[in-house]
């Protein structure tokens, strides 16, 4: 293994709002994968999407003395609360994806998650023009939109809606993450808006549960969908049409960026305060060509 100046003694703990979730469980595959280049212990703590266990956690995580945190937070305002523990133990914190409203942190890595989203959002006016579509509806499942990262992707794909003059009827933010929920407010979107012609899924995980609800009202081909981010049967299902596109996160790469600048930080070289990285809009017309992009950066496959 390769030796590192100061590598030997360092831990970090990485908080994060939900493990469950492919998206999270690919971002720590990163951390650890980093880490283990530099020698460094990393344990995980999964929040539950709960604020609570979220704070519980924090807590635990301070009383070991890490050398860093990793913070992956349930909202943007509850990231403050976790900063402000840390500060007063003096433990840095870098934060992964979703931001904080306020306080101090060596670096925050992110997604362009606006352009991102308008990207994804001009896939789907470019498929809604060739099907003819242009008068019909969109409606959103949306991550919360308290999440600064959540605001950004409303914001950017409906700059792209309206830029065709395609309307967006509808938005529900999920709240109990489940299957159920995401089929229950597909099913009310079709109901409420007969023009209804897409649902964009402002994430991944959960998109069997829109898939059915199209599918029973024998909707197929005349709602489409879309989604952010990615699971691994996704790259059979954009190119067999059931997906009309996916806006694809780089979580392993993320992860890995989080301890690079842990590694600068504790070698006292320089630490970038903001890093962005591009999301991939994908569709059939490019996922050949990004698909060992998307392996790796995306769905955390090495080899």
């Amino acid at each position: 293994m390769t030796s590192y100046v100061n590598a030997s003694e360092k831990k970090l703990i990485y908080i994060v709002s939900d493990i469950r979730i492919p998206f999270w469980e690919i971002m720590s595959k990163g951390i650890k994968s980093k880490s283990s280049n530099y020698d460094y212990d990393v344990e995980v703590y999964s929040s539950s999407n709960s604020a609570k266990i979220e704070l519980e956690n924090t807590l635990k995580a301070i009383r070991s003395k890490p050398d860093g945190l990793i913070i992956s937070p349930t909202n943007s305002s509850a990231c403050v609360t976790i900063l402000k523990f840390a500060k007063e133990a003096n433990i840095p914190v870098v934060i992964l994806d979703i931001g904080t409203d306020s306080g101090e942190y060596l670096s925050y890595i992110s997604s362009d998650n606006k352009t991102g989203a308008y990207n994804i959002g001009k896939v789907l006016v470019k498929k809604m023009q060739k099907l003819g579509y242009e008068d019909g509806s969109v409606a959103i499942v949306a991550v919360p939109q308290k999440r600064i990262n959540g605001q950004e992707r409303t914001r950017g794909f409906l700059k792209a809606l309206s830029e065709a003059k395609i309307k967006s009827v509808d938005l529900k933010q999920q709240i109990t993450w489940t299957q159920a929920e995401t089929y229950i407010y597909t099913k009310e979107f079709i109901k409420k808006y007969p023009n209804l012609r897409a649902v964009w899924l402002q994430g991944s995980d959960r998109y069997q549960g829109a898939l059915d609800a199209i599918n029973e009202l024998d909707k197929k081909g005349e709602v489409l969908l879309l989604t952010f981010d990615a699971e691994p049967e996704f790259i059979e299902l954009i190119q067999d049409d059931i997906l009309v596109g996916s806006a694809m996160q780089q979580p392993y790469l993320m992860g890995q960026k989080a301890v690079e600048q842990f590694y600068n930080y504790f070698n006292k070289k320089e630490i970038i305060k903001n890093i962005q990285m591009p999301i991939l809009a994908i569709s059939k017309d490019n996922i050949k060509e990004k698909l060992p992009l998307i392996k790796r950066n995306v769905l955390g496959i090495e080899k």
